[in-house]
């Protein structure tokens, strides 16, 4: 049997990562009616940020020898991840997973349009137009003015924009900073804030059940983040990347298996509008990249 290649490696990587962040939202989704919302995601908070501790001890990756600028950019990553986490489960309590799933694939989209608008990124009109085309299947997904809106798709909508917010923290963060440490002040964030406000609510109490789904949903996590970050290195990211929309397919089976939920035929079409559009976006940025590489060599 012939060995995989690194790039096939990162792409069963980069499948697994997003099989795992969708089974934890699944998991998070059916513990909505046994524990009150604050309380479920600052129990995962607690175990997830011990799970990260112990990783980074063990990889020894831990490292506080971080700068100023640094540490805000993190510090405003983290912000962005607490907002877009809130936004998110709020939605997942209320919509579809599926539905959901399918407006956080527009992702890549937000992504490149952000970042031609903030930090002066070259975006060609070919990418451009799949941007626009893409944002006119968010719109057929959360359908406005229609019997099948909702305005929790709204919130969808809200956490694309911080995790928009939140992967262009990250990527002026210094390469010299860990991986772990950045995940690890995210999950200490989310925990703070959802420990906070659980404190207003009334904490539900806590059967077996389901404390064991809110223990599996904080493996599942953090097996989503150690796979993604170790498909990224191991492959190029350009072959692997586009392997992050295996997660709307995990959420439709999951969606109708678990909770008899399929999307309409507008749903689907926006959904397929979305990918389409991301996947061919990031093909445009792969060849941009590798132009720039050849030009570069030849100076």
């Amino acid at each position: 049997m012939s060995k995989l290649s690194d790039n096939m490696r990162g792409a069963l990587l980069m499948m697994l990562s997003m099989t795992a962040f969708t089974v934890n939202d699944m998991l998070m989704k059916l513990t909505s009616d046994e524990v009150s919302f604050y309380q479920a995601i600052f129990l995962r908070g607690c175990m997830i940020t011990a799970g990260l501790v112990l990783f980074g001890l063990f990889t020894r990756r831990l490292s506080f020898a971080v700068d100023r600028r640094d540490w805000a950019l993190i510090a405003l990553r983290s912000l962005a991840e607490v907002i877009s986490t809130w936004w998110f489960l709020w939605a997942l309590y209320q919509i579809p997973i599926a539905n959901l799933s399918a407006i956080m694939q527009s992702i890549p989209l937000t992504v490149t349009l952000a970042a031609m608008l903030f930090f002066k990124e070259q975006v060609g009109w070919k990418r451009m137009s799949a941007i626009a085309v893409g944002l006119i299947g968010v719109i057929l997904i959360i359908q406005p003015g229609t019997d099948g809106f909702t305005i929790y798709s709204l919130l969808g909508v809200a956490s694309v924009l911080g995790v928009t917010v939140r992967d262009l923290a990250a990527r002026r963060i210094s390469r010299a900073v860990p991986s772990i440490m950045v995940a690890i002040a995210a999950a200490i964030a989310v925990t703070l804030w959802s420990g906070a406000f659980s404190l207003g609510e009334v904490w539900q109490p806590m059967t077996f059940a389901a404390m064991l789904k809110l223990t599996f949903a904080a493996l599942f996590l953090m097996v989503g983040y150690i796979a993604a970050v170790s498909a990224m290195r191991v492959g190029e990211i350009g072959f692997v990347a586009p392997f992050r929309y295996a997660s709307l397919l995990v959420a439709l089976i999951l969606g109708l298996v678990v909770f008899g939920d399929w999307p309409d035929a507008l749903t689907l079409i926006g959904a397929g509008i979305v990918v389409a559009t991301g996947l061919f976006t990031l093909y445009r940025e792969r060849i941009v990249r590798r132009r720039a590489a050849r030009a570069a060599s030849r100076l």
